[in-house]
C-alpha cells in the first residue's frame, strides 16, 4: 500500500516536473508540487527499504531538452532545501550550531527565475548553461549573450564560473503578454515561465526581444581563489562587472535573520521583479565545507519560501460538525496543503448556501486562502480540472451526532440541531468555555474535555470548579499524574479571577463574541447590572444592535441561566469588570487606526489595547474609513496605501505623546 502511494507520487511529480521545466506549461501549482514532494520524502524517510530507483528525490530539476547541446557541470548545481516558518529557520540555525560553528548568514532575495551557469575563459564568455537535472544542463550561450546584465568580457583575463538567476521583470512580462494578446496568442502564466521559455528559444532574436535580466549570486571556486566568505565572493563578483542583487544583508544572528525575512515579506510587492522567498547561506566558506552536503542539498544553506496567499488542493470530502449553539456546519476535508506557514487539512464551509454558491463538488480541486491572514477558507472550485468523478454536495437533514432532525431558521442560512441534550453541543460549549479568549484555562485540549465528558467528570460549566474533588481519581487516568492534574487545577482556580468580559464570552451567549463581551463589560461593569438591562438600553450601546440586544436580554431572563450564574458566583468566580474604563472624549475616541512596522517602545498588542481604552478602534487594513496609520520601523504596504489615500501618518514618538496627553 505504501509503495503503491510512492509510485503514484512519483508519477504525479514526474509529470509536473516535465510540464514545469520542459514545456513551461504547469498544470498544478507550486504549492501542490511541494506538497507531493514533501509527502514522498516523508514516506521514504519512514520506509527507506521501499525507496524506488526512479524516485525524483534522487535528482534535481527537470529533463534536458534534446534540441540544445548537453553540458556536464564540473560541479553539480544542487537545489536548496526549503523552510516554511520561523520554527523551521530556528531548527536550521540550531543544526549548524551543533557543529560548533558560530554562524553569520548572508540573506539574499530568492529571485523567481531560471538558474544559469556562466563560464569564462581568459575573461570572455564562452558558455552559458541551464541547471537541467543538476548534473547535465543545456547550452543557452546564444541567448545569454543577448542579456545586457551578463558581461561578454570581464576586466580581467581569468578563467571563472559564476552562477545566478535569469529573470524577467514585471514590466517586461506585462508588455510581452500585451503583445501576445494583440496577436491572439496564449498568455504566459507568470514571469518565471516567460523567462524560462525565452532562454530556450532556438532563435536568439526572440530572446533578445524579451528584455531578460540576470542576478549573479554564487562563485563555485571561491576558496580556490583565496576568498573565504560568501559576502566577499559577492563583492568580488561585483568588481568583475556582474550584477549582484543590492538587497542582500550580512546578519550576525538568528534575530537579525528573522528581521530581514519579516521586512521583505512586507516589501516584496514593491520590487520590479518577482521573488518567492529568502535564501539563507552560511557566510564562512570553510564552515560550508565542514558541513558538506546531503545527496540533494547543501547543509549550509536553505531557502525560506514565502507563505502562499492562495493555494490549490483537493476537496476530499465534506463532513458535518455541531457547534455549541447547535448549528450544524459543513466542513471541507482537504488534501493537506501549506498555506502562509500552516498545514491546512480542514476548514469550514460555513453553510449550505455558501457551498452551493461556489458550486463545490466532492473531489474538486479547490482554491483556498486565509481570510484576514488567519482563517483558511475555500474561495472557488477549479471547474476546468474536473474529471467527471466528482460527487454533488448534499446538506445533512439530521444531526450527525444525535440524529435529531435539523431545522433551518427563518432568514438564516444555517441549520440547527435543537436537541438541548445533544452531546456534541455540550462538548463544544465546554471547549469554548476554557478557550483563550474565554476563561483561558490552559491544559484542556478538545480531546481531554471530550474524554472527561464521556467519563462523567464534566457535564456543565460548574463542573470545572468541582474537579478538585476528583483529584485522586483523575491522577489514576492514563496520561495523567499528580503534577499535570495539579497544574490543571491551579489553572482552573486562577481563572476565577478573570475579568467580567472573559466570563461573558465563555458563557456562549448567542451573537456575543469577545469584542461584544468587552463592550458590555465596560458599560455595565457587573453581571447584576447587565441582568437588569432592558432591550432598549442594550440596543442603545455602541456597536450593539437589536439582534444582539434581544439575544443578551433573552439569556439573562432564562431561569436556568440565572441559576448557572448564581452557582458560578457561589463557586468564587469574579462577576465584575477589572479593566480600564473606556474614556469617551480623547484624541482616539470613535476613530479607526491601523498599525504597521516595528514599534520600539510598545508592543502591537499594548498599542491596540491602549487605543481601545481611549475609545478608538484598531483595524488590520487601510481604507477610506481609516483615520490615521501609526508607523514604526520598516513599514510595509499599509504605509504605502495610507500615503496613496492621503491618510494621516503618525510616527511612534508622536503616537506615544498622544497616548500620554489622552490619559
Amino acid at each position: 500500500m505504501i509503495q503503491k502511494r510512492m509510485r503514484e507520487l512519483i508519477e504525479i511529480i514526474d509529470k509536473a516536473a516535465y510540464e514545469y521545466y520542459t514545456l513551461d506549461k504547469p498544470s498544478i501549482s507550486d504549492q501542490e508540487y511541494d506538497r507531493y514532494m514533501q509527502e514522498l520524502l516523508s514516506l521514504e524517510e519512514k520506509h527507506p527499504e521501499l525507496i524506488l530507483p526512479d524516485s525524483p528525490t534522487h535528482r534535481v530539476g527537470g529533463k534536458v531538452i534534446d534540441e540544445f547541446i548537453k553540458v556536464v557541470h564540473e560541479k553539480p548545481m544542487l537545489s536548496l532545501s526549503n523552510v516554511f516558518n520561523e520554527s523551521d529557520i530556528i531548527s536550521f540555525d540550531e543544526r549548524i550550531k551543533k557543529e560548533h560553528i558560530k554562524p553569520k548568514y548572508v540573506c539574499e532575495l530568492k529571485i523567481d527565475g531560471l538558474s544559469v551557469s556562466l563560464l569564462y575563459k581568459d575573461g570572455l564568455l564562452v558558455r552559458a548553461a541551464t541547471r537541467g537535472d543538476g548534473v547535465v544542463g543545456e547550452d543557452i550561450t546564444h541567448n545569454a549573450k543577448t542579456i545586457k546584465s551578463i558581461p561578454l568580457k570581464l576586466p580581467k583575463k581569468i578563467d571563472i564560473e559564476v552562477r545566478g538567476e535569469i529573470y524577467m521583470s514585471k514590466d517586461s512580462f506585462n508588455l510581452l503578454n500585451e503583445e501576445r494578446s494583440r496577436n491572439n496568442m496564449e498568455l504566459l502564466a507568470n514571469p518565471r515561465n516567460a523567462a524560462a521559455g525565452s532562454v530556450r528559444q532556438l532563435d536568439s532574436k526572440i530572446a533578445a526581444s524579451r528584455n531578460l535580466d540576470c542576478f549573479i549570486y554564487h562563485l563555485p571556486a571561491a576558496l580556490e581563489m583565496g576568498i573565504h566568505t560568501q559576502w566577499d565572493a559577492l563583492e568580488y563578483m561585483k568588481s568583475l562587472g556582474f550584477t549582484v542583487n543590492p538587497n542582500i544583508r550580512l546578519v550576525n544572528n538568528i534575530d537579525e535573520l528573522l528581521d530581514f525575512i519579516n521586512e521583505w515579506t512586507e516589501k516584496r510587492n514593491s520590487l520590479p521583479y518577482e521573488i518567492d522567498g529568502i535564501v539563507i547561506k552560511l557566510n564562512d566558506l570553510d564552515d560550508q565545507v565542514k558541513l558538506g552536503y546531503t545527496i540533494k542539498y547543501p547543509k549550509w544553506a536553505t531557502a525560506y519560501k514565502f507563505p502562499a496567499m492562495e493555494v490549490l488542493t483537493k476537496l476530499k470530502d465534506i463532513v458535518f460538525s455541531v457547534g455549541r449553539t447547535g448549528q450544524v456546519t459543513p466542513n471541507a476535508v482537504l488534501e493537506p496543503v501549506r498555506l502562509m506557514g500552516s498545514i491546512i487539512s480542514r476548514t469550514t464551509l460555513h453553510n449550505e448556501d455558501y457551498v452551493k454558491s461556489l458550486d463545490l463538488k466532492i473531489g474538486d480541486i479547490v482554491s483556498i486562502k486565509k481570510a484576514g491572514d488567519v482563517i483558511p477558507e475555500v474561495t472557488k472550485a477549479i471547474t476546468e480540472r474536473r474529471t467527471g468523478d466528482e460527487k454533488d454536495f448534499v446538506m445533512a437533514t439530521n444531526c450527525p451526532i444525535c440524529n435529531h432532525p435539523l431545522e433551518r431558521k427563518e432568514n438564516e442560512s444555517a441549520y440547527y440541531c435543537l436537541n438541548p441534550h445533544c452531546d456534541a453541543r455540550k462538548v463544544e460549549g465546554l471547549c469554548h468555555f476554557v478557550s483563550r479568549k474565554a476563561m483561558n484555562i490552559e491544559g484542556f485540549g478538545d480531546r481531554i474535555i471530550e474524554d472527561f465528558y464521556n467519563m462523567g467528570y464534566l457535564k456543565k460549566f460548574t463542573d470545572f470548579y468541582k474537579l478538585y474533588l476528583k483529584k485522586e481519581e483523575l491522577m489514576e487516568l492514563e496520561g495523567f499524574g499528580e503534577k499535570s492534574i495539579s497544574n490543571l487545577l491551579n489553572e482552573i482556580e486562577e481563572s476565577k479571577n478573570n475579568s467580567l468580559e472573559n466570563l461573558l464570552f465563555a458563557l456562549g451567549i448567542r451573537h456575543v463574541g469577545s469584542k461584544t463581551a468587552k463592550i458590555l463589560a465596560q458599560k455595565y461593569l457587573t453581571i447584576d447590572n447587565l441582568k437588569d438591562a432592558t432591550i432598549e438600553d442594550l440596543a442603545s450601546t455602541k456597536d450593539i444592535g437589536d439582534i444582539i440586544a434581544k439575544s443578551v436580554y433573552s439569556y439573562f431572563n432564562n431561569e436556568e441561566n440565572i441559576k448557572l450564574l448564581n452557582d458560578l458566583k457561589e463557586l468564587g468566580l469574579n462577576m465584575e469588570y477589572k479593566g480600564t474604563k473606556v474614556l469617551d472624549d480623547t484624541y482616539f475616541s470613535n476613530k479607526t487606526f491601523v498599525l504597521t512596522g516595528t514599534l520600539n517602545n510598545i508592543t502591537r498588542e499594548e498599542a491596540k489595547a491602549k487605543i481601545e481604552e481611549l475609545g478608538g478602534n484598531v483595524s488590520s487594513s487601510v481604507s477610506k474609513k481609516t483615520f490615521a496609520v501609526i508607523v514604526g520601523d520598516n513599514p510595509g504596504s499599509k504605509y504605502d496605501k495610507a500615503k496613496e489615500l492621503g491618510i494621516t501618518i503618525i510616527r511612534e514618538e508622536e503616537f506615544i505623546n498622544k497616548l500620554e496627553s489622552s490619559k
